[in-house]
């Protein structure tokens, strides 16, 4: 065991074995809901709900476990939302392409993405943004993670008049809501070690005893089979003979770098890791996510990027890859426990996302607000995370007006030639995703 802890180098980073592993799990339950999430939005564009189940589990487990072992950092990867939402509503039912060619265009993406990451591409265009603008990242992915929160937990619901407004508070899962974000809170207050974990334990728990979240009636369950997904990809290569499918492949490919790079930097400034405004090992962790997604994109999976949740176990002590390890492995199990992680519905977890928005919502005031150049982009970094539900949409916002404020402001030589590249590369990324 001791060369587990000297390879994930417990002493350096001042943590152990149970902290670790309670962070992965932490982790695993905030995220748990996209086995369930994937399979239903896949499941739109006519794919086997089964099959996309146990390739969710699979693809979450290798990109945990490649995140822990080769770039040793407690960031959990998974299929993401919204690119699987594109995946389904947009390309296969909007564009009225099948799901087997969509899912080549998903392997096309993920071997440049491999291609990109190997020449260190990734690397440098993160390595470029400056220190008050990832901070603005971090900050935003929390606003945004704690609006995610507000949303299940029903505490803000849509509406058409103000977009969106407060919840109701006689529907009785609200209240569930707010006893575990009170309960998670004075936990936090009182310093108590794992208080996050404890605040869903403590929800769950709270919802059986009221009836609010159904008993499971079983335990295990066998993993539906792969067959109808696996492969399909590699076998539907030749479909990728359009303008219109090569779009669709570049914004697979531009969505997942950007979400990723600013989920990366987000948690990476969140856990104490940025050195110099760089990233240590983030060729390895960049290597891991765009692996994931070609192994996901095999199995038969949306793009897999870098999750949000995994903020939740660095809020709970989780510095190291061995998180991460645990969290793939859970997900490995989960693929058997699948009934029990009905328990861990939106209110248990919404919580959590909200007490760690607060965390990293810190960051803000390491922004040099004072200087419009950089508070201008800055803020709509910020804002426009949640408000675009979108992490790389929030990005493009303030990365487009950066070096335009900094032009202004008569500073234009102190920006990074990379940043000038992004300005254009943003405003093709826009036109993309607004391609009919």
């Amino acid at each position: 065991m001791s060369a587990i802890s000297k390879y994930f180098k417990f002493a350096e980073l001042g943590t152990n074995y149970r902290r670790e592993t309670l962070a992965g799990f932490t982790t695993f339950i905030s995220m748990a809901y996209i086995l369930f999430v994937n399979p239903s939005v896949l499941g739109a564009a006519k794919m086997n709900t089964g099959a996309v189940f146990t390739a969710t589990a699979l693809a979450s487990a290798f990109g945990c476990l490649m995140m822990g072992i080769l770039a040793r950092y407690p960031i959990a990867t998974a299929p993401a939302l919204g690119i699987n939402a594109f995946f389904a509503y947009s390309v296969c039912i909007g564009m009225g392409i099948s799901w087997q060619t969509a899912l080549a265009g998903v392997f096309v993406a993920s071997i440049i993405f491999i291609i990109i990451t190997i020449f260190k591409l990734r690397e440098a265009i993160i390595d470029a943004i400056p220190s008050d603008l990832k901070y603005a990242i971090s900050a935003g992915i929390g606003l945004f993670i704690a609006f995610i929160g507000l949303h299940q937990g029903g505490l803000v619901v849509a509406d058409k008049s103000t977009v969106v407004t407060l919840g109701s508070f006689t529907t009785p899962t609200t209240w569930l809501t707010i006893i575990g974000l009170l309960v998670t809170a004075v936990l936090m207050v009182m310093n108590v070690p794992g208080s996050i974990f404890i605040g869903m334990v403590v929800t769950a728990a709270v919802g059986l005893c009221l009836g609010l979240i159904p008993m499971p009636t079983h335990l295990l369950s066998a993993a539906p089979s792969l067959k109808p997904t696996f492969g399909v990809a590699i076998s539907h290569l030749g479909d990728i003979n359009t303008v219109q499918l090569w779009v669709v492949v570049l914004t697979f490919l531009l969505v997942t770098f950007f979400d990723t790079a600013g989920t990366l930097v987000g948690l990476a400034q969140q856990a104490g890791f940025m050195k110099d405004n760089k990233m240590p090992r983030v060729g390895q962790a960049l290597m891991s996510d765009s692996s994931a997604m070609f192994v996901g994109s095999i199995l038969g999976t949306s793009p897999v990027g870098a999750y949000v949740e995994s903020s939740a176990g660095i809020a709970v002590g989780g510095r190291s890859g061995f998180a991460s390890v645990v969290t793939g492995l859970l997900f490995i199990v989960g693929m058997f426990f699948s009934p029990l992680l009905t328990v861990v519905t939106d209110q248990v977890t919404a919580p959590a996302l909200i007490i760690v928005g607060v965390l990293m919502a810190q960051n803000l005031r390491q922004i040099a607000w004072d200087k419009l150049e950089i508070a201008i982009p800055a803020f709509l970094i910020v804002l426009g995370m949640p408000l675009t539900y979108s992490v790389s949409d929030g990005m493009a916002l303030g990365l487009i007006t950066y070096p335009i404020t900094m032009i202004a402001a008569k500073r234009g030589k102190e920006v990074h030639p990379i940043m000038y590249g992004l300005f254009f590369i943003f405003i093709i990324f826009i036109w993309v995703l607004n391609y009919k």
